[in-house]
């Protein structure tokens, strides 16, 4: 589950490249994935995971290794006492989802600004979704994407945060190693699974 060089992430041919040209790219990761099925794009991923009779949005964290949960449940735990998760006043002005074209617009399969649990998504395109997140920590985006490989596929994800206050590099300084060495392993595992189980079923 490797963390991958930017290089190799710019070099895919992706909205995203131009549509956050000015928001830093913290980090990308990706995992591979077997050609269980042809032709399979990332929104039929997403859309067969959701429909799968063991989907629980609510639940999709009680999936991940004990360690990665503790942290959520922590993390969680803080932002309710703290009021963490509040979004800022003018979150809607500086929100990623202004920054759509009408042609954007028109090629999302998704509504933007529909919310999928604390993420609001950006776009989502046949290979390509950005999500983002506002709240009293930071303003970030999430990058997944799907690219057709000889063997199978890759599958890469990719974090954008927007440069903020001394609190964002507070909170991002702070939880990095856990996102490094916990979170993002056990998020790319549970990817690998659900292809696995979605795709190798379809």
């Amino acid at each position: 589950m490797p963390q991958i060089s930017p290089a190799e992430f710019h070099a895919l041919p992706l909205r995203v490249h131009t549509f956050l040209a000015d928001i830093p790219l913290h980090d990308v990761w990706a995992v591979d994935l077997p050609a269980h099925s042809d032709g399979v794009t990332l929104s039929d991923f997403l859309r067969r995971t959701r429909e799968n009779k063991s989907y629980r949005a609510d639940a999709e964290i009680d999936r991940f290794p004990l360690v990665a949960r503790a942290l959520f449940g922590l993390r969680f735990f803080l932002g309710r006492i703290l009021g963490l998760e509040t979004e800022p006043k003018d979150a809607q002005v500086v929100s990623f989802g202004n920054r759509l074209t009408v042609e954007d617009r028109a090629r999302s399969i998704v509504e933007p600004g529909t919310l999928e649990g604390l993420f609001r998504v950006v776009y989502r395109f046949e290979n390509e979704q950005l999500v983002e997140i506002q709240n009293r920590t930071v303003h970030a985006a999430a990058l997944s994407a799907l690219a057709e490989k000889v063997d199978g596929y890759r599958f890469y994800f990719a974090v954008y945060v927007r440069t903020g206050s001394w609190i964002t590099r507070l909170y991002m300084g702070l939880i990095d190693p856990f996102r490094r060495w916990i979170i993002y392993p056990a998020l790319l595992k549970k990817i690998r699974a659900d292809w696995d189980r979605n795709i190798r079923s379809s």
